[in-house]
């Protein structure tokens, strides 16, 4: 079973794929490599989505100077950056981890 540990380890050892899906959306959204790369090193696993095909995935929240990332990465070696996005307070409570109930 794969751990936020895990996926530090990854990423320090640079075993890292991005999917075209992803550098479409950090090109649209002015996220850099280096921005994914330290969230995913420095910031909390809030959810994990152990069914997903075809590798379990999770999400990352990290915060780096006034921004605050949400990073979508497969559980898996090498580790597939899926997404990465700014969370919008409109889906998200205050705290960016918990997800808003649907009325």
């Amino acid at each position: 079973m794969f751990t936020k540990d895990h996926i530090v380890q990854v990423v320090e050892n640079t075993r890292i794929n991005i999917t075209v899906h992803a550098i479409r959306r950090m090109h649209e959204r002015n996220i850099l490599m280096d921005d994914i790369c330290e969230v995913l090193k420095q910031g909390a696993l809030i959810e994990e989505y152990r069914d997903d095909y075809p590798y379990p995935s999770c999400l990352i929240m990290g915060r780096l100077s006034d921004r605050i990332f949400h990073v979508v990465c497969s559980f898996s070696d090498p580790l597939y950056i899926i997404t990465a996005y700014e969370p919008d307070l409109t889906e998200w409570e205050n705290d960016y981890r918990t997800r808003k109930k649907v009325k």
